[in-house]
This record gives structure tokens, sequence and C-alpha cells, in this order.
């Protein structure tokens, strides 16, 4: 197979529509043309889809290397794992990048310095930490709204670009032992925190410019933590993967991209 395919957002009813990332696994293992490749981890097929649609078009190329990778991992015994690692990346990376954005530098740093979290006695002290942070973010967004009366349109917006970074790990998360009520509670309070600070971050910056000017300053102040989260969800995603791949036609020739650790100043390798 050529490396110059190319992933499209999906999915698509036929081939001739175009082919998404998991449709290219399906394709590339023999399997009836569909986005579900059987021979794939829910928790990594979960992931790979929500990255897929979640990119643009330049940066969901990014995703070719890794996908020989997913061939074979659907009853490899790993999805628990795998989704522990998810949780881990809400955690210490997710949710501090975008409390570090809008100032909230003790409860970020708070985060990302947990043990990894990887177990139920890990979740339990991390949930402590989320009812901080959200407490912190809802203070931080509270002071940007008196310092300015301005349209909640910004923070809606960057609530949904901030939600949208996470997407594909708390649909991992969804897929293996973290399911339960403690981690519906990490998500929701990981997902508050963010919203509340991507917001506030918005709203900052937005106050600092006349009305014309503030849509675009409160795009431009979230953009680079938008960037940053989803390369760190590409090197999760690596994580997350056999080292061996069965199917080395798909990988593009020349050295593999990693991308970046995190979106936090102090890397986390989750999992471990």
């Amino acid at each position: 197979m050529s490396s110059d395919y190319r992933l499209a957002r999906g999915p698509h009813a036929t081939p001739e529509e175009g082919r998404c990332a998991m449709e290219w696994v399906s394709h590339l293992a023999g399997e009836p043309h569909s986005d579900r490749p059987a021979c794939v981890s829910p928790v990594l097929r979960a992931l790979c889809i929500a990255l897929n649609d979640g990119l643009d078009k330049h940066q969901r190329q990014r995703l070719r290397p890794y996908l020989g990778r997913t061939i074979g991992t659907a009853e490899d015994g790993l999805d628990d794992a795998r989704a522990w690692m998810a949780m881990d990346w809400l955690i210490r990376v997710y949710t501090p990048g975008w409390l570090a954005l809008a100032g909230v530098i003790e409860a970020a740093d708070a985060l990302a310095s947990l043990e990894a979290v990887q177990d139920e006695p890990a979740l339990a002290a991390a949930l402590n930490a989320l009812k901080l942070a959200r407490r912190d973010a809802r203070a931080a967004l509270r002071t940007a709204r008196v310092a300015r009366a301005l349209p909640s349109a910004a923070g809606w917006s960057a609530r949904n670009a901030a939600w949208a970074s996470a997407e594909g790990a708390v649909w991992a998360v969804a897929r293996g032992a973290v399911a339960g009520s403690s981690g519906q509670r990490a998500c929701a309070a990981a997902r508050a925190a963010a919203g509340d600070a991507a917001a506030a971050a918005a709203r900052q910056s937005r106050a600092r410019f006349k009305r014309a000017g503030a849509a675009a300053a409160a795009r431009a102040a979230i953009t680079p933590t938008i960037v940053a989260l989803q390369q760190s969800a590409i090197v999760l995603l690596e994580r997350m993967l056999p080292t061996e791949t069965l199917v080395p036609s798909l990988v593009p020739a020349g050295p593999r991209e990693t991308g970046p650790e995190g979106a936090w100043s102090r890397p986390v390798s989750p999992g471990t």
C-alpha cells in the first residue's frame, strides 16, 4: 500500500467517498468497510475515531504511523490499563493545561503533581484535587465576569473547545474498567474545571480588547492550548499501542512522529 493515502473525516458510506482512520484499518485487516473494525481494541477505536474527527485535515494525517499497530488489539487484555491511562491524562495533563491558561496555577500544579492515576485509591485522591480545582476555576470565571460584562457566547465557545480536546480520552475511559461511578465523577469534574478555566481565559482575553477584536482575541488565547492537548492526545495513543506493527506497509517511511509529551510543563507518563 502506498504511504500517500489520506485520512478523511468520517464515517463514509462507501470507500469511494473516502476513508477515516478506522475505515483504513478495516480495509488493511480485510474486514468489511466500517469504522468499527472487529480487530481493534474498543478503547483504541474510540480514541482514534475522536482524534480523526477532531483534528483538522492536516493534523489528522499524523495518525497514520500508528494505525497498523491497532490491528490485533481487540482481545489483548490491555484495555483496562488503556482506560486508566486515558483517565490519568484527563486529570494530570488535560485539566491542568486549561487551569494554567486561566492563571489558576496552584490547582494546575496540584493536579499535575499527583501520583499516576492507575487504580481506585489513586482516583479517590484525584477526585479530591479535582474538587478543589473546580472551585478555583469557578472563582477565576467569576472574577473574569466581574472585570467586564462580555457576551456569554465567548465562554460557551471556549467550553466547547475545551471539551472537544478531551472527547477522545473520555470515550476511551468509558470503554474500560474506569467506567464506574468514580470514573464518571472524575470525567465530569475534569470537564467542569477545564470548561470554567477555558471560559475564564477567553473572557480575560476579550476584556483586553475593544469589542471589534474581542472574539478573535479569545480564539487566539485558547488555540495554543487546544493544539498542545491534541498533540498530547496523539502521544497518549502511541503509548497505548503495541510496540510492533502488524502491517508495515501502513506506516509511511521516515522517522515516526511522537509530538510533545504533554500540554502541561511537567510531562507525565500515564500508567507508570
